[in-house]
């Protein structure tokens, strides 16, 4: 039964979702559409960073009358975390859903996650099977702690070669051989679901982060805390990967970039070595350099369309 578009009650059984957009173009009105025609009761919170492509204005003219969105305009850009951290502030329901702008929420989302998280009291952190628009499983819906070595073992392609030599272990996680719920170290920020009681335990995302890296530093946070991070891969939801980000490629790759190197001095035990400190950082640099001029090049081919 679709939810009574009615004021929601604050308190339990209300799922809130907080989406933030940035120029999130014409997915997010399907975005909006779908969490809106869950079979559950919900609310959205949006959250404009700034927008100024009109899409903002589309979702209005198509949601304005439904008192389960609130829009929050933030004066700029203020990052991924921090505008979820405000959406979270003013949400109401005793489960935050986070979704990108440009995934497609199915109806009984809602339902589903509730259910799963119910199974277990120690869940900090689920996740689900994000796919691309086709059905396709993405990358990163089960990720590892991305320490220096697991970085450095799938940049050179070995982790291909973990189920032969387990010593070998990169980044991504293989998928468990049961349909359960599978304990991971991190997962999807595309989707990302979490009680507010363990979102609150770590005080939200670390806003020191402006794009990337924060959902792997939240699931860090919520483990150290005690709680279980995990993934429902009977959950599917479809992300066009990327969408906000493409017209504007460069931007979306220093933030990347220096993202990399918060998380790096700030969990990995490596980086109390000098030697590989110094290391590291040139390295995340020279990549960002030998990325940038074709980066930038294709950021002038999607602006001149």
């Amino acid at each position: 039964m679709p939810s009574d578009p009615a004021v929601p009650t604050p308190g339990g059984d209300l799922t809130s979702f907080v989406v933030v957009a940035a120029d999130s173009g014409p997915l997010l009105e399907e975005c909006v559409a779908s969490v809106l025609a869950a079979d559950a009761v919900v609310e959205l919170v949006l959250v404009d960073n700034a927008s100024g492509d009109g899409s903002i204005e589309r979702v209005l003219g198509a949601h304005a009358d439904d008192a389960r969105m609130r829009l929050l305009r933030n004066p700029a850009n203020l990052g991924f975390g921090p505008a979820c951290n405000r959406g979270a502030a003013v949400a109401r329901g005793d489960v935050f859903v986070f979704l990108n702008p440009d995934c497609i929420a199915p109806r009984d989302l809602a339902t589903r996650l509730r259910a799963a998280l119910a199974t277990d009291p120690r869940l900090g952190v689920l996740g689900v099977q994000v796919t691309d628009p086709h059905g396709a499983p993405a990358r990163g819906n089960r990720r590892r702690e991305p320490t220096l070595r697991r970085a450095m073992v799938t940049l050179s392609g070995l982790s291909r070669l973990e189920s032969r030599w387990p010593a070998l272990q990169g980044v991504e996680a293989p998928a468990a051989e049961h349909d359960g719920l599978e304990t991971v170290e991190a997962v999807s920020g595309a989707c990302l679901v979490l009680p507010r009681a363990a979102f609150e335990r770590v005080g939200g995302f670390d806003e020191g982060y402006f794009l990337h890296a924060e959902d792997l530093d939240l699931c860090r946070r919520v483990r150290d805390a005690g709680f279980r991070v995990a993934i429902d891969p009977r959950v599917r939801v479809a992300h066009a990967q990327g969408t906000s980000s493409r017209s504007r490629p460069l931007f979306v790759a220093r933030h990347k970039h220096r993202s990399l190197w918060r998380y790096f001095t700030k969990f990995d035990p490596a980086a109390r070595n000098p030697l590989l400190r110094a290391v590291v950082f040139a390295g995340i640099w020279a990549h960002f350099v030998a990325q940038a001029p074709l980066l930038a090049l294709r950021g002038r081919r999607r602006a001149a369309r």
